[in-house]
């Protein structure tokens, strides 16, 4: 069950069209999957997870989220990262990786090219990413 903060987004991406939500997957695989890897994600994201375990965003130009069960998968190694405290949970059609930091609910874009994060585009969680994601992509509402 997702929270009607986290649902008013996804009603809005909905209503824009071209999204590809991939299925769930559940609070024990995530447990699983943060024990397994020795890792915390950030509640948001998670929550997220409970919807849509991955997917793609504003089609064509847009946003891949991974996931746990549905691919890409999460790779907590992911070298397209700029420290091991940082895990890539998704990518922009660009290539700039989407961060979070360990066991924090920070979420931050990773600009390639000048090989910094861009602070910015630093968010205190998930939601606020998302939020953001209209003027990130230049879409008008």
């Amino acid at each position: 069950m997702i929270s009607e903060e986290l649902k008013a987004i996804v009603d809005r991406f909905k209503e824009q069209g071209k999204m590809n939500f991939f299925d769930e997957t559940t609070e024990e695989k995530i447990l699983a999957f943060e024990k397994e890897k020795e890792v915390t994600l950030p509640s948001k994201y998670k929550e997220w997870m409970l919807f849509s375990d991955g997917g793609e965003l504003f089609l064509p130009a847009g946003v891949q989220l991974y996931g746990i069960e549905h691919k890409p998968l999460i790779d907590v190694n992911d070298n397209s990262r700029p420290s091991d405290d940082y895990i890539v949970i998704g990518a922009f059609a660009s290539g700039d990786p989407i961060l979070c930091k360990k066991a924090e609910e920070t979420i931050s874009i990773y600009n390639q090219e000048v090989g910094e994060i861009d602070e910015e585009l630093v968010y205190p969680d998930f939601v606020a990413f998302l939020n953001d994601l209209y003027e990130l992509l230049g879409i008008g509402e």
